[in-house]
Formats: structure tokens, C-alpha cells, sequence
């Protein structure tokens, strides 16, 4: 995904080592023995590197809550300690990390989504408006009537819950389920 991943951890260098080489994590990107700190430390340093697009953490204990707190998006598993799911802005509903990428792609995804909604809405009210206005009544005799205006803008928010509604051919993955609220 293009994304710096770091471990942050309490624990020895040696398993930080064992568990950071088994998913993928770069050696130079583990810091072990650290307090919960010095692991918000190191995510305000990250946030002030030039070229930073944000930071994420993702934790379940309480060591993880300041942390949490400080990155610009924290994101907790629901078996977490109640003080990191309620510091955090996103409580992942089952404890799979690979969640973590999914909640990265559907937010993506969801931006996706808005900036659409707000391009189609602009456009309907740029053009909607002066015409509703009669801005094209001297020169080409055409004006819509009130009824015509609020029908083209409840065709609009339709057209924006039909865009939004998309998203979930996207992310099948998230079908409704007993364990999903999505």
C-alpha cells in the first residue's frame, strides 16, 4: 500500500525481532523496551517529518492509549483494554490486523466516494441554480419552474445516496453479518 509500517513495543528486542521479521517489518523500523511514552513520542516525531501524510497506531492495551491519543488516527481492537478502544477513532470489530488494511481501503475508498458526492453536488447546483434563476431566460427563453427545481435536486441527494450505496460492492468483505454492523 505504499505505507511505512513500524512496530512499537514493551517487549525484548529479541521477540520484537521474531514477531517484526515473520510480518515484514524492517529492522530499522522496531523500537523495542519502549514506555507508552516514548511511543507517543515517536508518533509526534513522525507527524512532524516533512512529507508526513499522517499517522496511524493501532494498539489494544493500556500501554498504547497516549500513543493512540496522539496519532492522527488510532485505531484500537475490540479486545482491547477499554482505555485504548475509548481513545481510539477507529475500534476494529473482530482482532484481525489484516482488518487494519481493510479499514485503510474502505477509508480510502469512502473519501473517494465524498469527494465524488461533492463534485456531482456542485455541478447540479452550478448549473441548477443560474437556470433556476432565469439566467437563460432573455437569451434562450428557458426557465424551470419550481417544480422542475425541486425535482432536479432530489435528484440530486438520490444521485448521491445511489453513488454512496456503491461502496459496498466495493467491500464485499463487509457483508452484514452477526459480528459486522456494516
Amino acid at each position: 500500500m505504499g505505507l511505512r509500517v513500524m512496530m512499537l513495543t514493551g517487549d525484548r528486542p529479541e521477540t520484537a525481532q521474531i514477531v517484526a521479521q515473520a510480518i515484514g517489518i524492517l529492522p530499522q523500523d522496531i523500537r523495542s523496551e519502549i514506555h507508552p511514552a516514548q511511543k507517543a513520542e515517536v508518533v509526534r516525531s513522525l507527524q512532524n517529518c516533512v512529507g508526513s501524510q499522517g499517522v496511524a497506531m493501532v494498539g489494544d492495551g493500556i500501554n498504547d492509549a497516549p500513543a493512540l491519543a496522539q496519532a492522527d488516527v488510532g485505531i484500537a481492537l475490540q479486545s482491547g483494554t477499554d482505555v485504548a478502544v475509548e481513545t481510539a477513532g477507529i475500534v476494529l470489530m473482530r482482532d484481525r490486523l489484516t482488518d487494519v488494511v481493510e479499514a485503510i481501503c474502505l477509508s480510502r475508498a469512502t473519501f473517494s466516494k465524498i469527494r465524488q458526492n461533492l463534485f456531482w453536488a456542485f455541478a447540479y447546483n452550478l448549473l441548477g441554480i443560474p437556470v433556476a434563476a432565469g439566467l437563460l431566460l432573455p437569451r434562450f427563453g428557458v426557465l424551470l419552474s419550481p417544480a422542475a427545481a425541486g425535482a432536479l435536486m432530489a435528484f440530486s441527494s438520490v444521485s448521491v445516496v445511489v453513488n454512496s450505496l456503491l461502496l459496498r460492492q466495493t467491500f464485499s468483505l463487509f457483508r452484514p453479518s452477526k459480528q459486522s454492523i456494516f
